[in-house]
């Protein structure tokens, strides 16, 4: 392991910390206000088409695929509405995380290009930067029950509001094909290239055996093996325990959980970073693959209430999948149930 790359990973766990104890503002009240701006720019034909029951069965169905989708789509509304909806993932989400999405987005004029130069034109209409869709589930407000989603080619973006305060951010999914961008203006570009950084740098940081407990297959999977599940289930956990990492790769599996804890707004990393320490030693980091950079590989860091996959296997290796999911939190179902306890309805 370089000493540059460890204080990579430390300067991002810090500067993490840092974001968290300055941050002041509760997101489900900014998120509820920015909702209510955009609502109330659309048209009748626009809500009916945006609006949904908070308990509809289409709240956990999420993808990350092209295919046609619930919800308003950016291509039905007008610019003054972009940037009302941009308003709300503002504030539904971190900078690093707003920009990872974004960043995303565009890569599908990227892969259209791409695609087209191959001879490929028949996925050129699926390819769009706004081709990503909004959903509300029930009326967003700061003291009731309401979520809302924003989803596309490899974005999902969950969020349930419970009671007004508690808010959930999971299943949080972000890809990017061209994983690096290959040519053109932005070659080089990688929207995720953190994420498999600070992973590379864990898993150079092993020694053979703390390396051979991490390595739980010689090849990737083609996949995230939680794929879009509305619920996950707990497995026994593979691969290598924190408690045999030393204090300095402990930090480096610290900070790479980070990179994926803080693509929310503070309050909302706070609750992750709280899954962290309440976890202690008992959280797992697994590789799938070789480690040679460019040939397909997958990781996974598994706690006893969360899960991170992550994969780059498809498209030689040059196309990835990053989630995170609750085990029991995905979609507020631990918030609600503890709601639903302690109150009468």
């Amino acid at each position: 392991m370089s000493t540059r790359m460890l204080l990579i990973a430390l300067g991002c766990a810090g500067a993490a910390g840092f974001l968290g104890a300055a941050g002041q503002d509760k997101t489900s009240d900014t998120m509820a206000s920015a909702a209510n701006n955009l609502l109330a720019s659309l048209t009748a034909e626009q809500r009916e088409t945006v609006m949904l029951d908070f308990n509809a069965a289409e709240r956990v169905d999420w993808h990350f695929i092209p295919k046609e989708r619930k919800g308003l789509s950016m291509l039905d509304m007008d610019p003054a509405q972009h940037h009302l909806l941009h308003a709300l993932l503002s504030a539904s989400l971190s900078r690093a995380g707003y920009g990872k999405t974004t960043t995303v987005m565009s890569l599908e004029s990227v892969l259209r290009d791409l695609e087209e130069a191959a001879g490929a034109n028949r996925f050129t209409s699926m390819r769009d930067p706004l081709r990503y869709h909004v959903t509300f589930f029930g009326e967003p407000s700061e003291d009731g029950d309401w979520g809302w989603s924003f989803e596309g080619h490899h974005v999902s973006l969950n969020f349930t509001v419970v009671a007004g305060e508690a808010t959930a951010s999971t299943p949080l999914f972000l890809g990017a094909n061209p994983h690096r961008v290959p040519s053109g203006l932005r070659e080089g570009l990688r929207a995720l290239g953190s994420e498999e950084d600070l992973a590379r740098a864990l898993l150079e940081s092993l020694d053979e055996e703390q390396r051979e407990r991490a390595t739980i297959g010689e090849e990737a999977p083609r996949d995230i093996f939680s794929s879009n599940q509305p619920r996950v289930e707990r497995q026994v956990p593979k691969g290598l325990p924190a408690s045999a990492l030393s204090e300095e790769q402990r930090a480096l599996l610290d900070a790479l959980i980070e990179e994926y804890a803080s693509n929310v707004p503070p309050d909302l990393a706070a609750k992750r970073r709280a899954q962290v320490e309440a976890a202690g030693n008992a959280i797992h980091f697994a590789w799938m693959g070789p480690g040679e950079p460019g040939a397909p590989h997958y990781y996974r860091v598994q706690a006893p209430d969360f899960v991170i996959e992550y994969d780059n296997v498809q498209n030689d290796a040059n196309h990835s999948h990053t989630v995170w999911r609750d085990f029991d939190g995905d979609f507020g179902r631990d918030l609600l149930a503890e709601h639903h306890r302690d109150y009468e309805h």
